[in-house]
């Protein structure tokens, strides 16, 4: 079996494309046929949707942090296992970073390279025919795109929707439906963004009014008949993260969430094991483990509960006497000696490294970075390139004496010096690894 795809894009985010993905997920599963996502860039929060959506994982596909034969195996696995990859496109369409041909990790460059068509999202409230000049941009941008098809989003009336449609239709581009206002239809947000699929309330019937939204709005057999077979190759895992462990104790809860999909399936395809416990409910790695990842998620949100856990702080400390432990942002901050809440209290944490973090003292923390580690860690090799991506509001207030674990720089190579922390077996950083570059 391989999928038919299309990406999901428009051009900013806010326009709607996530309730559009999902709604659309849904309403391709209720006809039988088998629904994979696939999110442009480094978003870990949308493949979860994706993933309740349609029952099937998705992944995040990047072509800035992934090499082009990684990103092959990726969308060929998930083609492979579906009728339909949906891929939702990250900000505008077009938007990335500056980068080698092919590499920016905007959504366009999938569409290039795997021949896939866009289905364009246009939020037009306070414009009618103006949209048509916008899609009509998209159009024409760039020849390689090819606009498939449009859905007007935020419509307030049919006078709206007719105006719009006429002008977006007299320059020769299909519009495949009309969504119109429906606050129900907003996902609930947060400093991080979205507020995570595990943890939205009613999500499953919230799921399926969006899905009876886009039966409603939408032409579904006139996007079927958009999608086009993907075009990909087998690819190769050479440039994926190795497993830092034959045994992996995960921390998995609601404060420890942020795994990139690709990241986790790929360890295990290489036949590692996962063991996840649970820091909040003060639940230690299990000792049979030899390696002990923190990834990210909201611990300054379960600042007290965590530095209450007595029982996993003690066993996480026990444990990073003989065996590695790694932790990748909100990881990284509970690895530290403190960390400061919004309302300004400090939760004394693990203690395995010697910096304190605050969220009261916010400032926003956002890019692609490239990492060359300095030493040995879960992440890889000293010496090893790691591609990855930055995204907190926290920071550091105290930066201990620990030795530096990576030589950091922007998407664009701009140097921004030393990061993160080492000592011993625990090694820690903010940016989250999502492949070797």
């Amino acid at each position: 079996m391989s999928a038919r795809g299309l990406i999901i894009g428009a051009p900013r985010s806010g326009s709607g494309k996530t309730s559009v993905t999902i709604g659309l997920m849904r309403a391709l599963a209720r006809r039988g046929h088998t629904v994979r996502g696939g999110k442009s860039g480094p978003d870990y929060i949308d493949p979860g949707f994706h993933h309740a959506a349609t029952g099937q994982p998705g992944v995040n596909l990047d072509s800035w942090a992934m090499m082009p034969d990684l990103l092959d195996h990726l969308i060929s696995d998930q083609a492979q296992a579906s009728d339909f990859l949906v891929v939702e496109s990250a900000m505008g369409l077009f938007d990335g970073i500056r980068s080698e041909p092919g590499r920016s990790g905007a959504a366009a460059e999938l569409a290039r390279r795997y021949s896939l068509p866009t289905l364009l999202v246009l939020d037009i409230s306070g414009q009618s025919v103006t949209s048509a000049a916008v899609a009509h941009g998209f159009a024409t941008f760039d020849p390689q795109v090819r606009i498939g098809g449009v859905v007007l989003n935020q419509v307030a009336s049919a006078r709206h929707e007719d105006q719009a449609r006429a002008a977006i239709e007299a320059r020769g581009i299909l519009v495949v439906g009309a969504v119109y206002r429906n606050p129900d239809m907003a996902l609930p947000e947060r400093h991080l963004g979205l507020v995570q699929a595990s943890e939205h309330e009613a999500l499953e019937a919230f799921i399926e009014r969006l899905a009876d939204t886009m039966e409603k709005s939408l032409d579904l057999e006139a996007v079927i008949r958009l999608a086009q077979p993907v075009s990909a190759g087998a690819g190769a895992i050479t440039r994926a993260l190795p497993p830092p462990g034959q045994r992996i104790a995960l921390a998995s809860d609601a404060a420890f969430t942020f795994v990139y999909p690709h990241v986790s399936r790929l360890w295990r395809e290489a036949g590692a094991e996962i063991v996840p416990f649970s820091p909040l409910a003060d639940q230690a790695p299990d000792e049979s483990c030899d390696t002990c990842w923190l990834p990210g998620g909201y611990p300054e949100l379960h600042a007290g509960r965590l530095a209450a856990s007595e029982h996993f702080k003690a066993g996480l400390r026990r444990f990073a006497e003989t065996r590695a432990v790694h932790g990748e942002c909100g990881g990284f901050m509970v690895l530290g000696q403190a960390l400061e809440d919004a309302d300004g209290v400090t939760h004394h944490m693990a203690g395995l490294l010697g910096h304190a973090t605050s969220y009261a003292k916010r400032k926003l923390n956002l890019g692609y970075r490239q990492a060359v580690l300095q030493a040995d860690c879960p992440v890889g090799r000293a010496g090893d390139a790691v591609r990855g991506h930055e995204f907190h509001y926290s920071r550091v207030i105290d930066p201990g004496h620990d030795e530096p674990l990576a030589q950091l720089a922007d998407g664009i190579g701009n140097a921004l010096g030393l990061s993160g922390a080492r000592r011993g077996h625990v090694s820690g950083t903010y940016f989250h690894a999502i492949a070797r570059a």
